[in-house]
């Protein structure tokens, strides 16, 4: 209806996003707000997309799923969901023994919280691994394995990889320990919606992952973490630890050192993955650890950063003399 003052392409030709026009087989592709020009390729998790035309092509691998549990009660669930739980017990991190069929499972990985600290915040300090009639204990950075009569036989094998102890077991499952207080649990995707725990139902919906051991959704992560403990002498966790308000000289330490998450140094990441929950589970930690692991919780805040940036394809060399 009227005129509109601007640049057009020419007939036939597409804007490329970036000033120029192109033809169609020449449209890039755009991931996490960047663009990538035809023909280049990305690893999404453990497929492979390509730009073709301006649409991504990607294969259809089934990939593995990840929750990761790491520093004082930081928990990342199989289908993505960021939380915290200060939970002083043992509780069931992930399960397959879930719903009606209860009597049905293959395995059940049990995490030990002791508080680290004199803050109340807890970290994990032990994990407990059931494998059929195998039980095997993680605990000051090592593993002993005890055999009970009930159960199956499920096999597994276990190597050590850079810091990180590896358990694989035959059932689907991998367990990955830097013996200290971060846990990456790997589920095979025939476990999809099979699960339950603090690691959530893996489902591919974020939305659901707080359901209880009864089954009933819950929005609140502290009753939900509780549904889950192992014992029902522990007492319940009733509020949310904050050890930065308990510890305020510690604050400004913490926020400063923790800045390396939000600076320069992993800014190809900041595209791929939001810093902005690690860098506050980061202070909290660095807040929190006024007994000696100081820089071990620091570090290990920033390493768990840096490895949701490793899986989105984002190498980071953080590591320095000065810096863990």
């Amino acid at each position: 209806t009227e005129c509109v003052s601007g640049c057009v392409c020419p007939e036939g030709l597409f804007d490329d996003g970036k000033g120029g026009c192109v033809e169609q087989k020449d449209c890039p592709c755009m991931h996490n707000n960047q663009w990538y020009p035809s023909g280049e390729k990305i690893k999404v998790d453990c497929n492979t997309c390509t730009c073709q035309k301006g649409f991504w092509s990607c294969t259809e691998y089934m990939c593995y799923g990840t929750c990761t549990i790491y520093g004082s009660g930081h928990y990342i669930t199989f289908d993505g969901k960021f939380y915290d739980f200060d939970g002083s017990c043992e509780y069931v991190a992930t399960q397959d023994f879930c719903g009606d069929n209860n009597s049905s499972g293959s395995f059940s990985i049990i995490t030990e919280n002791v508080p680290c600290g004199t803050t109340g915040v807890t970290c994990s300090k032990a994990i407990k691994m059931f494998l059929g009639k195998t039980e095997l204990k993680l605990e000051n950075k090592d593993y002993k394995e005890i055999q009970r009569d009930v159960g199956d036989d499920v096999h597994y094998g276990n190597r050590t990889v850079g810091l990180y102890l590896v358990i694989e077991a035959s059932n689907g499952l991998m367990l990955i320990w830097d013996k200290k207080t971060t846990v990456f649990i790997k589920l095979t995707p025939d476990y999809k919606g099979k699960v339950c725990g603090l690691c959530g139902n893996f489902d591919d919906k974020s939305n659901n992952d707080f359901t209880t051991r009864s089954g009933v959704q819950e929005t609140n992560a502290l009753k939900f973490g509780n549904s889950w403990k192992q014992s029902s002498t522990c007492p319940d966790v009733t509020q949310e630890v904050k050890p930065c308000e308990m510890k305020p000289h510690r604050q400004s330490w913490a926020e400063k050192e923790c800045n390396i998450i939000q600076s320069e140094v992993f800014k190809i990441c900041h595209s791929k993955v939001d810093p902005k929950p690690f860098y506050e589970a980061c202070v909290h930690d660095a807040c929190s650890c006024d007994s000696g692991g100081d820089c071990e919780c620091f570090c290990s805040a920033v390493a768990a950063y840096a490895q949701e940036c490793i899986k989105a394809e984002a190498c980071v060399f953080w590591r320095t003399p000065d810096i863990c």
